[in-house]
């Protein structure tokens, strides 16, 4: 077993496959996934697991070199916003694509996690950095 690090098995294979510029998605629940696009749910109920909770599991584990977010966040979920800057800083959030151009670059994702997240515009694509310079 594991002793610590992502333990959910299929998130862990992904997070280690993962090359500098490769992306996933983190969902809210009713994010639609692309066909053809493998989805990890770890939804338990509506609200379980959060958004933010698996953001900042994720990012333990990875490096995160851009985030995508859709400009819908700014005033449909100004919280979310908020936490993904706070978490990765102005430099790495990108909000410049519509929800419809968000939704269409999820098809390039490796994986969509899907969350409980029961609010608004709570999805994001991470986009892979590299450990080294």
């Amino acid at each position: 077993m594991k002793k610590q690090g992502m333990l959910n098995s299929h998130i862990s294979k992904v997070l280690s496959d993962l090359g500098h510029t490769d992306t996933i998605v983190i969902a809210d629940a009713g994010l639609p996934i692309p066909e053809g696009v493998p989805k990890i749910d770890v939804a338990l109920k509506l609200g379980t697991p959060s958004f933010q909770e698996i953001v900042e599991l994720i990012a333990e584990d990875m490096v995160v070199e851009r985030v995508i977010l859709a400009a819908e966040i700014k005033a449909g979920n100004p919280a979310a916003l908020q936490f993904v800057t706070e978490k990765f800083g102005d430099d790495a959030t990108d909000v410049s694509l519509s929800h419809e151009q968000f939704k269409a670059l999820t098809r390039q994702a490796k994986v969509v996690i899907r969350t409980g997240e029961a609010t608004p515009y709570a999805n994001c694509i991470l986009q892979s950095g590299v450990i080294f310079g």
